[in-house]
């Protein structure tokens, strides 16, 4: 018989879910890890340093564990900086000093769930006191909804970046074909919608 402990299949499908948001800033240069490609800005560095202050805030601040010993960076929710403040890196702040931060909030993260359990209740200091409390196992399935929902974020950006797609490194999931065949497919999805739309 098979036997699975909760905490290692959630903590393994929001691992796969890091991975793989990250993979979608290799090869690219500064500017396109920056480049905000949606009205709303979405872009992929963006993204990264959105979802690390995501998982120190869920799984550190929530549970007597912060992160941040001393003054934590001026973008952080307790600072009270502009809305959007994580989700978008300035110019002064590297790839390389947003994903190590991404990665320490990972290992933080994991080392919650080792340490107090799924059964844990914090407090998420953000949210209406009337509904504040909350279990380590809510704040795990709401970090991997979220955290899988910005990965699907990123293959639309990175596709529109430079045509990139796939799941993750050595795992395409993609149909075979080439440009000319997605080309040719993509023109059939758009007549099909014209048809569809009566135009």
């Amino acid at each position: 018989m098979v036997e699975h402990r909760p905490e290692a299949d959630l903590l393994r499908y929001l691992q796969d879910a890091r991975d793989a948001l990250l993979w979608k800033l290799d090869g690219l240069s500064e500017y396109d890890v920056r480049r905000p490609l949606t009205p709303t800005g979405t872009n992929l560095l963006g993204l990264v340093k959105h979802l690390a202050s995501v998982e120190l805030g869920y799984f550190g601040d929530a549970f007597g564990r912060p992160y941040f010993t001393e003054e934590p960076p001026p973008w952080w929710y307790t600072n009270d900086p502009e809305p959007t403040a994580d989700m978008w890196a300035t110019a002064d702040e590297s790839r390389e000093e947003i994903v190590g931060l991404y990665r320490a909030a990972w290992e933080h993260a994991n080392g919650t769930v080792e340490a107090l359990g799924l059964d844990a209740v914090g407090r998420v200091p953000w949210w209406p006191q009337e509904r504040n409390e909350v279990t380590l196992h809510h704040i795990v399935v709401r970090v991997l909804a979220d955290t899988q929902r910005h990965a699907g974020h990123a293959d639309i950006v990175r596709e529109l970046i430079d045509g990139a797609v796939g799941y993750g490194q050595g795992k395409d999931n993609m149909p075979p074909g080439d440009r000319a065949w997605w080309r040719e497919y993509r023109s059939r999805l758009e007549r099909v919608a014209r048809e569809a739309g009566g135009a």
